[in-house]
């Protein structure tokens, strides 16, 4: 009797091993590997939380890593994935140069890339880019600090200092030079100066887009050239770096700060700008940037091109990367409410 219970058990185990085909725990709809730079940054945990919840209320599986600013640290996590099974990537990268042997070995096994906010350069193994208009984001805080000092109608001269991204972010010499599309003519009519002479990518940079880093450099500009006179408006291109140099400003004594831009709408500038510190941001989406990352990895897992509306300007040193930019949206203390409070990106309690 007990060798014919074992008989009909181990039938059972077979049929039911059988009605689920072998599974090994990978979704039917798909297996996606999302790689982000580093979770010191407050808009890059939202962005890995937005894309894990949207994949996984579709039905697709996800690993999720972050490198913590590590290129090495994301070879190895992106490389894993492979090795896991994954059947796309989405990545975020934190050099952008730094992908091309680890995305042949994608390649190799069939496995296609979403490049997420940040282009990945040298390397044809990108099939598509989800991005904001990165120039226009630099246009805002150049159109900020036009407004913000009235430099059309005032005859000035206005002292600026300039802060550039971090040097292997491609994204930071499109804001850079969105920014200066909307200023660099003050400069060359003398109605804004850089009195430390400071201008360009190669002189502004802040590697890592570290705040420390920023509030640093600050601080030396202002010891060297601003012992007798104030500097009007700082052109930051991220929040981290804006915490830093209001920092710095502080610290050295200023009681009216200048104009302050910034970029990523993180709640520590939200509420620098509710308390009259940070004059501006810039607002990026990410719920809506995940959307659009998760929209395209189902197109290509699905054997469909993704909707994209730009193939001309991310030029990789490849191939022209097809992408799709969202609009980013300036944010000061006149309209936080609207686009912050009431989208529920954050709450009001949040921000106080």
């Amino acid at each position: 009797m007990k060798r014919y219970l074992l008989v009909i058990v181990s039938l059972l185990l077979i049929v039911a091993l059988a009605a689920c085909g072998g599974k090994t725990g990978k979704s039917e709809k798909g297996f996606v590997g999302i790689a982000m730079p580093t979770k010191s940054s407050e808009r890059w945990v939202h962005d890995g939380e937005n894309m894990v919840k949207e994949f996984e209320n579709l039905g697709y599986k996800t690993v999720l890593q972050y490198a913590e600013d590590v290129v090495e640290n994301q070879i190895s996590q992106i490389e894993n994935m492979i090795t896991q099974g994954v059947d796309i990537l989405v990545i975020a990268s934190i050099d952008g140069e730094a992908l091309t042997n680890v995305l042949e070995q994608a390649d190799a096994e069939g496995i296609q890339v979403v490049a997420y906010d940040r282009l990945i350069k040298g390397t044809e193994h990108v099939t598509y880019y989800a991005t904001f208009d990165n120039f226009q984001v630099g246009v805002l805080q150049g159109q900020y600090i036009e407004d913000a000092l009235d430099l059309k109608n005032e005859e000035g001269p206005f002292n600026i200092e300039l802060f550039g991204g971090s040097p292997d972010d491609n994204n930071a010499y499109f804001f850079y030079d969105g920014a200066m599309s909307i200023l660099q003519p003050y400069i060359d009519n003398g109605k804004l100066i850089v009195k430390s002479g400071q201008m360009g990518m190669d002189k502004v940079s802040t590697l890592r887009w570290d705040a420390a880093q920023a509030q640093s450099r600050m601080e030396n500009l202002l010891s060297t050239h601003y012992t007798d006179e104030e500097v009007d408006a700082i052109l930051s291109p991220y929040d981290g770096i804006s915490i830093g140099v209001i920092s710095a400003l502080k610290n050295i004594g200023y009681k009216e700060l200048p104009v302050v831009t910034g970029q990523d709408a993180e709640l520590a500038s939200i509420k620098s700008i509710v308390a009259g510190e940070q004059t501006s941001t810039v607002f990026k989406d990410t719920r809506e940037l995940a959307k659009k990352a998760v929209e395209m990895v189902s197109a290509v897992l699905e054997g469909k091109e993704a909707e994209v509306n730009d193939t001309e300007t991310y030029d990789n040193g490849k191939k022209v990367v097809p992408s799709y930019l969202l609009e980013p949206v300036l944010v000061d203390i006149d309209n936080y409410k609207e686009v912050i409070i009431e989208s529920g990106y954050y709450t009001e309690e949040e921000v106080q």
